[in-house]
Order: C-alpha cells, then structure tokens, then sequence
C-alpha cells in the first residue's frame, strides 16, 4: 500500500499533462501511486497517460467513457486509490520538487492527521511566480494537530481540494465525495475541514497553480457559474445534518456572501444579461442562509446589503462611480507626479550650478539582494578618520537596517537627494547611480563593485544573454565614465575589472571594506549575533546561499534542505540564505531551517555561521576571510558554466570540499571531511590567490587615499599567516564530537583536488 495516491484529472490540457505528470513521478520520495484520469478529453491526454502507465507502473490509467467533469472525474480517481492519503493535482498545475518529501515528513510529525494543509504559488505564463497572499494561518504556531475549532482561520485559505492531503479513511468514513457542476471544491473542502477529527498545516510551497494566458474553465463567460449556488446549498445541507457543526453556519454565511461578490464582479464570468438573475439567487441566499445576529464585516456592509435585496442596479451604478473615481484620481495623482518631476529636474539644474562641498559625501548601495556593505563600510571609516566630511546614505527600500546609523538619511526623488548629488564632493557606490545623475569637474566618485567575480560581468555578458537579460552596454560605459576610482580585493579582480569595464578611473587595490568587520570581531560578536537568530548553542550553523540562476525563469534551491537537515541529525541548523525572487523555505524539521533571506547584514550572518554551503555565489570570497569551512556544491556547474560563463574553474580551484550531488554533500558533512585537514589545505590557496589585503584596514586605506591625500603614507599589510579572524563557535568546541549522521548510500565522494 502507496503512503499517496496523487488522483489527476485530466482535460482539455495536453499541452500541460506531462510537466503535472512528470513533476510527480520525479518526487524524491517515491512511496506513491499516480491515478490519472481522462475525463473523455478530445485532445491527447488520454494517449499521454496511457504512453507513462506504460513507462512507469507506479501509473494507473483510468479512462471514462464521457466526459463527466473534475469533480466526477477525482471520484473516478479515489474509487482506484489505494494510498494512505489522497492528493489531488490538476492536469495543468505541477507539484514542487521534494513536495511529497515535505509533506510525507509533516504528517509523521503530527501523528497522521486527518487533513494536512500547504502552501500554494500562481505560476503565471510569463514566468512570474507569486506565493498566496493568505497563508498566514499555516503560519500560527501551537500544538498540532489541532481541530478547526483551534484555528478558524483556515477557513480563509483558498478553498480547493489541491493544496491539502487527505486520509484516504477519514474520507470514505465521511462518505466525501465531489458533485458535478463548476466550483465543486466547495462542498468538498468545507465539510473536509469541519468534520475532521484532527488538522495540521505546512508552511511550505507544495503546488504551483498555473495561471493559464487563456483557457481558465472559471475565466470562460457561462451560465454555469450558476453551479456555485447549488455547491453552497450542498454545504449548508451537509451541516443541517450535522448539528454539531451549526456553530460553523456565521462563518460560512459570510464566506458564500465573498464569493457569490467575487463571481459577480468578476467581468469575465456571468453573461451580461444574467446578472440581475445571479444577484437575485444571492440574496434569496442571504435571506435563506443569514443566521439572526450574524453582521457583515464592517467594509463589506454596503454590498452585503446590495446582495440581499438583490439590487443590481444599484450594485452596478456603485461599481461604476468607484471606477470612474479611481481614474480621476490617477489622473490627478499622474498630473502631480509629472508636475513634480518637472520641479525637482530644475531643481536639479540650478543645485549643479552652486559651488561644490568639499565636507560631503554620498553614499548608496544597490536596491537588490546583493551583498551590499562596502559603502556602508566605507561611511563608518569616513567618520572615523575624515570626521569633517558629513556623510548622507541614500535611503532605499530594505536596506534602512543595512546602513549604518550615523548618516543623513536621503530618500530617492527628493528635493534633498538631488541637492546632495549635485554639490557633494564624494559619491560612494556600488551600482550606477541613474541616468540623470551627472557627474561634476571636483567630484569624486569611487566605485567599489559588489564583490570578486566568478562569473562574467561587464563587456563579458555580451555574449551571455541569459545572465545580460536587459543590459544596456552604453549606458553601461557612460557610468564607468563617471569613475574616479574602483576598489578590488585582489590581482584577479583587478584584471577583471580593467578589462570588462574599461575606462580612466584608478583601481585601488587595497581589500574589501565589508570584509574589514571578519578581523575585527570578537567571540562575543559571534555568541550575540547567533542567539539574534535563534541558533541554539551547541548547534553546527551552515549558512546555505546559492548563486541565482541565470537561465531559469524561477530560483528554486538547488538543495532539498528539509532532507539535509534529517539526514544530518538535530545538531545542524541551516540559515538559508536564497537568491533574490526564490521561495520562501519552511522551517524544516524542529525549526532548524532559518530563513535569513531578508536578513539586512550578510556579514553578521557569515560571523553566525560555522560552514558556508555554496554552489557558485561570490560569497565564498568573503567568506575565506573567516578561515572557515566552505563546501562547494557544483551539481549543475556545466548549466552554470555555459548559461553565465566563469573566470576559472572552481572545482580545479575550491575553497573546501566539492560536491557534485546532495547525497556527496550530505557525505561530506557525515565524515568530517567539510572540516578536514584537505579542505584546510584547499582553503589555505584559496585565501592566499583572492583575500591577500583583507586585513580589516581596507577602508582606512581608501579614506587616507581619497579624501586625506596619503596615497604613500597607508597601513602596511598584514600577512595572511599572522591574522586571526574570529573562531566559529563549532571551532570553539573542537575537540568535542560533532553529531554523528547516518551515512547514504552509495559510494563515498573525495573532496576536490585530493
């Protein structure tokens, strides 16, 4: 017997059917049986399932001899399973990888609920990926399972029969089954919730619902959404027979009241002379359903009241004066905001014919995800060694906690930013600053770049239009133009620079300014700044970042974490650290998947950390300066390799260990060798080719550079031999045993270069 029986229905989606298909039989746990059901489709589907039953004898083929609908059709699938739990997945939408794994491992830790419920994505036919909007009840923390009772903000969750798992028991107990009509999770999902006997939920992206261009059976206009009233009167009867589930009725009123206004103003639905009938049945409804006491959330009143006394004309005039509102609030909104821009670029024009501020500086960082610290770095050692120059921090969303906290505050677009462009003498950034910024004779712009380069950059992405997307190469070089001085941490970098980004400016080779913090922490930094994140202090902390993908539309992580983190046992943490537009990550098991994504300060999270788990993220040159362990994953480096295009080849070259599958990695934590005397050796050039000035006076050497006039008089350099950056906290407790792990299967990988 199957822990899972995934029930696909399909029609009408041969286009889509073996992606959905593929994206199960491809689940790293495999304890399953696929039910795919040809609701009489007229396209292809029925030969698709037919050619992987064939292929695959986890597949049952099941072929109806009409077409009947989803939900008779998932009927036809439940009357074949055999699974301890049912999950249904329709013929368009796709499971996630490792989804099963996830979901498998939720329902050991609570005790084999009823109902298991997950988090979804909309997968739109652009690419873009957005998680749902409502997923904070699967959020709340306390004891699990729980009964509905416990938490009733479930009920607002998306109310479809996919993004839960279901006791195959529980079900045929209840007798649930789907009735024919459009909307038919309705009756099916609602009664699921309310009769079972124990719930739990799962933080965690399980399906991706695709939004399909064009095709949506519920974006087709027909009477047949007309079904949902029939689907509520099923609901409302199932709970009549019930009465121990009357306490439910206020809160299904309201939610069928929601809907019934959804489909109604959705102008894609209903037949434009069936509205008036839609919103007379809505109110027969709400007169029929409404429980004496009941009131209506106090935004939603007034159409609450349109519903009941059916009033579509009202309803429909109300619509139309909101709309005509808005767009003449947008017209006017748009005629301020290009009246403003007008003001502010002369604004502009007369601050760049002032005289120039030699005590001013400017500071910003790019408004991504990067690793941005240098010129926050580089703003401490201004008011340190210069503290006659006023320093000013361009405020950009998410990094008001990166910046530190001495700085003038400047928000983009403002009167005071475009003055403090103009007459600063010093512009500090490690991105271009916009195409209307113009740089003046006296001022002094140093650029600091974001990092040592492993893949290409600049000129290179020419022939890379992957990793280019929208890369305007002139205006590229108009910005190098601007440069007085670029900052590189090493030879390599420096030669890297000069040739992708050509230009007058003057490389100053003095270390990283972000990395300047490594040397100067203390034991305690470390102590503090992990009890910030809750790694308890006995645990072995592996900061996990991937490099993004260039070549894929959406960034999943490479790694199945919630797997590592159980075959590496309860003293490993993870703190993810994922590409910008990646998922969210789930806890994982006993909490011990953390996701720092947001968190403002990488360099506290490297400080954190015991190891850093990489694949390709110019992290790993930072990260060197800690003499900690780093253990490369290089799985996909070919994919890498030819969509971005490398410097070097890190696996010829590593910081630590390679491994070239999860379950090498996993290896490599289980017999020490991510921290072995090879990986120290490995380290050891590492360090020595790419961090040989990062002696923690980096900034200090650009200050007394650029702003003090001492090019000749800088800090000496201390020899990498005789710098000691702060221990991890594992390195601490080296003599005590770390945890042993269960070893995979297979044979044993050797780190790289050995």
């Amino acid at each position: 017997m199957p822990r899972f029986s995934v029930i696909v229905p399909a029609y009408k989606v041969q286009a889509y059917l073996s992606e959905c298909l593929d994206s199960v039989l491809s689940q790293s746990y495999p304890d399953l049986e696929l039910i795919a059901v040809d609701d009489r489709s007229p396209d292809a589907c029925g030969a698709l399932i037919d050619e992987y039953a064939a292929r695959d004898p986890r597949v049952k083929a099941v072929h109806l001899a009409e077409n009947q609908g989803l939900g008779r059709a998932r009927n036809a699938g439940m009357a074949e399973a055999t699974g301890d739990y049912l999950v249904f997945l329709d013929g368009d939408d796709t499971l996630t990888p490792h989804a099963l794994r996830a979901i498998a491992g939720r329902i050991e830790e609570t005790g084999g609920p009823d109902v298991l419920v997950y988090d979804y994505a909309r997968t739109f036919w652009n690419g873009e990926v957005i998680r749902n909007q409502t997923a904070a009840p699967l959020t709340e923390e306390g004891p699990a399972p729980f009964r509905l009772a416990d938490r009733p903000g479930l009920l607002r969750v998306l109310m479809v029969a996919w993004n839960k798992a279901y006791r195959r028991e529980f079900v045929e107990e209840q007798g649930l089954t789907f009735p024919p009509g459009y909307y038919e999770d309705t009756p099916w999902t609602f009664p699921a919730l309310m009769a079972a006997g124990s719930l739990a939920t799962l933080d965690r992206v399980c399906v991706h619902y695709r939004q399909r261009r064009q095709g949506n059976i519920l974006g087709t206009t027909s009477r047949r959404h007309f079904d949902i009233f029939d689907q509520y009167e099923r609901v409302f009867a199932y709970v009549e027979q019930r009465p121990e589930l009357a306490c439910w009725r206020p809160a299904l009123f309201r939610r069928m009241i929601d809907h019934y206004i959804v489909v109604f103003t959705r102008r894609d639905r209903l037949p434009r002379r069936s509205r008036a009938e839609f919103l007379r049945r809505a109110g027969a409804h709400h007169r029929r359903y409404r429980v004496p006491g009941t009131r209506a959330p106090l935004r939603a009143r007034l159409r609450y009241a349109l519903v009941r006394f059916g009033l579509h004309r009202t309803f429909r005039a109300l619509r139309l004066a909101s709309a005509a509102r808005r767009r003449a609030l947008k017209a006017v909104v748009k005629l301020a905001r290009a009246l403003r821009t007008a003001v502010l670029r002369l604004h502009y024009r007369i601050q760049l014919r002032l005289p120039l501020r030699p005590d001013r500086a400017v500071f910003a960082a790019d408004d991504g995800r990067a690793h941005a610290c240098d010129p926050a770095a580089l703003e401490e050692a201004f008011r340190t060694h210069a503290p006659r120059v006023r320093t000013a921090w361009i405020d950009r969303p998410g990094h008001r906690a990166a910046a530190s906290p001495g700085p003038r505050r400047l928000r983009p677009g403002t009167a005071a930013y475009w003055t403090a462009l103009a007459r600063s003498r010093y512009l500090v950034s490690d991105t271009a600053l916009g195409r209307r910024v113009r740089k003046r004779p006296g001022q002094v712009f140093v650029q600091t770049r974001q990092g040592t380069p492993l893949g290409h950059q600049g000129l290179d992405l020419q022939e890379r239009p992957a990793a280019a997307r929208d890369t305007d190469f002139e205006e590229l070089l108009r910005g190098v133009d601007q440069w007085d001085y670029v900052l590189s941490g090493n030879r390599h970098s420096t030669l890297t620079w000069e040739r992708v980004l050509p230009g007058r400016y003057t490389t100053l080779e003095y270390g990283s300014p972000r990395n300047d913090v490594f040397q100067r922490a203390t034991s305690a930094d470390v102590a503090r700044l992990r009890a910030s994140l809750g790694v308890p202090e006995d645990a072995v902390a592996l900061l996990y970042a991937p490099a993004r993908r260039d070549h894929r539309r959406t960034q999943r992580p490479p790694l199945d974490l919630e797997r590592i983190v159980r075959r590496l046992g309860p003293r490993f943490v993870v703190l993810a650290r994922l590409p910008h537009g990646a998922e969210r990550v789930s806890p994982g098991p006993g909490g011990r998947i953390v996701d720092v994504g947001g968190h403002p300060d990488l360099p506290s999270l490297c400080l954190a950390s015991d190891a850093l788990v990489t694949d390709y993220s110019p992290l790993m040159f930072d990260y060197a300066n800690l003499d900690r362990p780093v253990v490369v994953h290089a799985e996909d480096w070919e994919a890498y390799e030819a969509a971005r295009g490398v410097y070097f080849d890190l696996r010829a070259f590593p910081p630590g260990a390679v491994a070239r599958s999860e379950d090498e990695l996993i290896d490599l934590f289980a017999t020490g060798h991510w921290h072995g005397s090879r990986s120290a050796e490995l380290r050891a050039a590492f360090r020595e080719r790419f961090c040989p000035y990062d002696d923690g006076r980096a900034a200090e050497r650009v200050v007394r550079h650029v702003v003090l006039g001492q090019p000749a008089g800088l800090p000496a350099f201390v020899p990498l031999a005789d710098r000691h950056p702060v221990p991890s906290a594992a390195a601490a407790r080296a003599r005590a045993p770390l945890a042993r792990v269960p070893q995979p299967s297979g044979p044993r990988p050797v780190p790289e270069g050995r």
